[in-house]
């Protein structure tokens, strides 16, 4: 008989398994603590458990970890990742430190179907969704390369906050990734706030308020262009969900909750969205729409093979100064982890591409 794997059930299915087993309920809250609250992967070591409970868990369960193929740290500590699942199946995973804290970056696909045409995933067509398991998983080998599961020694937290805009695009991965925002940020294991987490979307518009009412993160779009004509050049997915609607789905989800901020991203190419008049033209569209918006600016990263060139500086300040001139935050991202391929749009998985 083929063991099951632990991580990636969620508390009632633990709670399930372990009645099974003829053994008491408070049981699956003890063994949920000890895979997600203190990270233990050997039952062996589940020392509040009887010896016969730990050998039937070890008979009947797994508790696994990607395979780490490669580890690269970046000059600037950006730390990347190439994971490798069961099947073979590999992504990217990377960590961004600031100063006292900082984000891992997750993926929800092995590749990605929206082709973004600016996008180093989107050229490596899809291959297969992540269970809610890998995509929990990811998180915790972060946690077991940077020590941070709990111990009377350890009360440092740099890995503060989550954000799923790796490798795929997470709302065509809609109950996976709603499964496992669930397990992060359940309060009795991994518990990161859930306003420490941000799901990015390319604007899969029908899926965007049903999500976040599931899961109660933050929500980040990747709009990229003030109007539909370049967004469909850049962002095939566009014809699908157009600007109006994707703009719609987020009035919904901000009607909710009149504190909710939309962190909208926007990728700088040179002569394609960058002019000041997309600036303005991108001013009147959220006004049109009533959005209570911050904008992250993103520098192009280029990577082998691309058309793309990033926007002059000079030409990423006018833009910054224009949103804020009219009341938007429009923070410049700082490139991170150019050198090992880790920054926004370079992340890419398959065996014909590792270092």
């Amino acid at each position: 008989m083929e063991k099951k794997e632990l991580i990636g059930l969620s508390k009632s299915e633990i709670e399930e398994e372990i009645l099974k087993l003829g053994e008491k309920k408070f049981r699956s809250k003890q063994l949920w603590q000890w895979l997600y609250f203190r990270g233990e992967t050997d039952f062996a070591k589940m020392t509040n458990f009887s010896k016969e409970l730990r050998e039937k868990l070890a008979e009947n369960f797994t508790i696994t970890r990607p395979k780490i193929v490669a580890e690269q740290l970046s000059k600037d500590k950006t730390r990347k990742w190439l994971l490798e699942f069961k099947d073979g199946e590999r992504v990217e995973m990377v960590y961004i430190p600031e100063e006292d804290r900082g984000a891992v970056c997750i993926s929800t696909q092995v590749g990605c179907a929206v082709g973004c045409k600016f996008c180093h995933t989107g050229s490596q067509k899809l291959t297969r969704n992540l269970t809610a398991g890998e995509i929990v998983s990811q998180f915790m080998v972060a946690r077991d390369t940077y020590g941070e599961w709990p111990s009377p020694t350890n009360e440092v937290r740099y890995l503060s906050n989550i954000v799923v805009m790796g490798m795929g695009e997470p709302l065509h991965n809609q109950d996976n990734v709603i499964k496992a925002l669930n397990i992060l940020t359940d309060g009795d294991g991994i518990a990161i706030s859930r306003r420490r987490v941000t799901m990015s979307t390319s604007g899969i518009a029908p899926k965007i308020v049903e999500t976040l009412k599931a899961t109660g993160v933050r929500l980040a779009v990747s709009l990229h262009a003030p109007n539909n004509e370049i967004r469909s050049q850049i962002m095939p997915i566009n014809n699908r969900y157009p600007i109006e609607e994707v703009l719609k789905a987020c009035q919904e989800y901000q009607a909710e909750d009149g504190s909710r901020y939309i962190t909208f991203e926007y990728l700088l190419l040179d002569g394609i969205n960058d002019s000041l008049e997309n600036a303005n033209e991108l001013i009147r569209l959220m006004k049109k729409y009533h959005i209570r918006a911050s904008f992250n600016l993103i520098p192009f990263n280029p990577w082998p093979g691309c058309c793309f060139k990033p926007s002059p500086s000079q030409k990423v300040k006018a833009f910054a100064d224009a949103l804020e001139k009219a009341g938007f935050a429009a923070p410049v991202r700082v490139a991170r982890g150019q050198d090992i391929l880790a920054a926004c749009g370079q992340l890419k998985s398959k065996k014909d591409s590792e270092q």
